[in-house]
């Protein structure tokens, strides 16, 4: 049943068909885009900001290495469990509602997380923003697909969203550099509050109302299996990366969470208005692009994760200058992402996206030669490599994940791909940042002499070991901090294969799947 409706849906839904022009939006749909791209810039920004204040946050609230992972991860995981959750119910009770709500609590519990007086505490309020942020992220993709019928406009109006997307994670380092050569680290999460206030002000007068015309009935048992499924395995990878194979929690969970998936599945499969309708994953098109969008954050936020303490810890940049070390590679994702547009429109998304990755292929690669040789311009081009890749792949992707869908699916759709986005910034962060820390560990060699609490901060993590040196004379402090820095780097090499491997996969996907244009009325 739900594989006849989506089909009767994506013949009666989608305007733009080849018989159809469908109508173009003027200077109000262009003004409402500009407004819908201020959450997708903070929140894309939050997922990264902390990379640069971690070194500070290790200073001032001195959490643990797993609970260093947690401050990073815990907004991007409560983010990706709820987001299929927040778009179908933005689709039921509409979706600018829902990003309204979300921005107000947004900036409330960012200003909790600002002030926060411990490591738990900051925990906490990460995954206070993640429950907000959910709220707002499949709104305004789905908005997008409800004022941008046309789809010439709504290819460039994606460009423009994937790009902010993209680029907001590297701007998170740049922003936070500037912020923290002059603030706290708790600056770096108040600066949502001045996003929002436009937002709130704005989205009532020029972001129309959208919502499923035919939502169904509300099912609360759907919405739980989803939870069970997504927390666990993501708590899971997670649990594996930090605790490796000492223990079974891992295991048990990952049971847990398919167990509850195969049940959603199950449901939403027998249910005539289903919460997701999984026909939607029988498209190729639609289920490739979800994979390249996982997969190419994982690899960019892996990066940002690495080179944010390689350039503060060990070259010894401030958080400015490190920042703005990746604004070259932060223009070329936004160029990428937007030139892409007009070789889209000629060119089938089997062979633009595979060529994009290559760069990104090309990035990760360079990685490795400049940590050897130390030459920062080699760094240097090495993102902007990566961000050619990333922005154009992105920007393809997504615009064939909601050309995939039916418009009133919009919500649920975007969600499923902002769900890949905010889970693969959780793997990037979790086993590029796990396989770092486990050669750290590994491959430490202390030198003789240091103290046991400052031998057992070293063994903690980098900042740890930096922090540490400063109490100790000049010979020994200076041996602690090149001992650190080699046992950092040590784990490059496996990040840059494991980068690299991920990046062919993604490309392989692509070439087999996205065929060409998508074209839903012919389902």
């Amino acid at each position: 049943m739900p594989v006849c409706k989506l089909r009767e849906e994506m013949t009666t839904t989608v305007t733009n068909t080849p018989t159809t022009v469908a109508p173009r939006v003027g200077r109000r749909g262009w003004a409402a885009l500009v407004v819908l791209m201020l959450p997708v810039l903070l929140i894309s920004v939050d997922n990264t900001v902390l990379s640069f204040a971690l070194p500070q946050i290790a200073l001032d609230l001195a959490p643990t290495a797993t609970q260093q992972l947690w401050i990073i991860s815990a907004y991007p995981l409560v983010l990706a469990s709820l987001l299929v959750t927040m778009g179908v119910l933005g689709d039921r009770f509409g979706r600018r509602r829902m990003l309204l709500l979300g921005a107000t609590g947004f900036g409330i519990v960012s200003g909790l997380a600002a002030f926060a007086p411990s490591a738990e505490w900051l925990i906490a309020a990460r995954a206070g923003m993640g429950v907000f942020g959910a709220m707002l992220m499949p709104s305004t993709l789905s908005l997008l697909r409800s004022i941008f019928v046309n789809r010439d406009q709504r290819r460039l109006a994606i460009a423009v969203w994937a790009s902010c997307f993209s680029a907001g994670a590297a701007l998170g380092p740049v922003v936070g550099g500037i912020l923290l050569e002059h603030f706290a680290w708790g600056s770096v999460f108040l600066m949502a509050i001045p996003v929002l206030v436009p937002l709130l002000v704005l989205a009532p007068l020029l972001v129309p109302e959208s919502s499923d015309p035919n939502p169904g009935r509300f099912d609360p048992m759907s919405i739980v299996l989803s939870l069970a499924t997504m927390v666990p395995i993501v708590y899971a990878i997670k649990e594996f990366a930090v605790n490796g194979t000492d223990s079974a929690l891992p295991i048990v969970l990952i049971i847990a969470g398919l167990v509850s998936g195969v049940l959603f599945v199950r449901r939403q499969n027998r249910l005539e208005t289903p919460m997701l309708d999984m026909a939607l994953f029988r498209l190729p098109t639609f289920s490739g692009s979800v994979l390249v969008n996982l997969l190419s954050v994982t690899v960019l936020v892996g990066f940002l994760f690495f080179v944010a303490q390689h350039l503060q810890l060990i070259v010894g940049l401030s958080p400015m200058e490190s920042g703005l070390v990746l604004v070259p590679g932060l223009l070329a994702m936004i160029v990428a992402g937007i030139g892409v547009v007009p070789i889209a429109k000629r060119v089938a998304p089997r062979l633009v996206v595979p060529v994009a990755l290559g760069f990104s292929i090309l990035g990760y690669l360079m990685v490795a030669e400049s940590t050897n040789s130390g030459a920062l311009p080699l760094l240097i081009a090495a993102f902007v490599s990566l961000g050619i890749g990333i922005g154009a792949a992105e920007t393809v992707s997504n615009e064939l994940v909601l050309a995939s869908a039916p418009a009133a699916k919009a919500g649920a759709a975007s969600a499923v791909s902002e769900t890949a986005y905010e889970l693969g910034a959780v793997l990037g962060t979790t086993i590029i940042g796990g396989i770092l820390a486990a050669f750290y560990r590994s491959s430490l060699m202390l030198p003789s002499g240091l103290p046991t609490d400052v031998a057992e901060a070293a063994r903690e993590t980098l900042a740890g070991a930096v922090a540490s040196s400063n109490a100790l004379d000049d010979t020994l402090g200076q041996a602690l901090r090149d001992a650190a820095a080699t046992a950092f780097d040590s784990g490059a090499g496996a990040a840059v294969v494991l980068g690299v491997a991920l990046l062919v996969v993604a490309a392989v996907i692509a070439a087999l799947t996205l065929g060409g244009q998508s074209k839903p009325e012919s389902l």
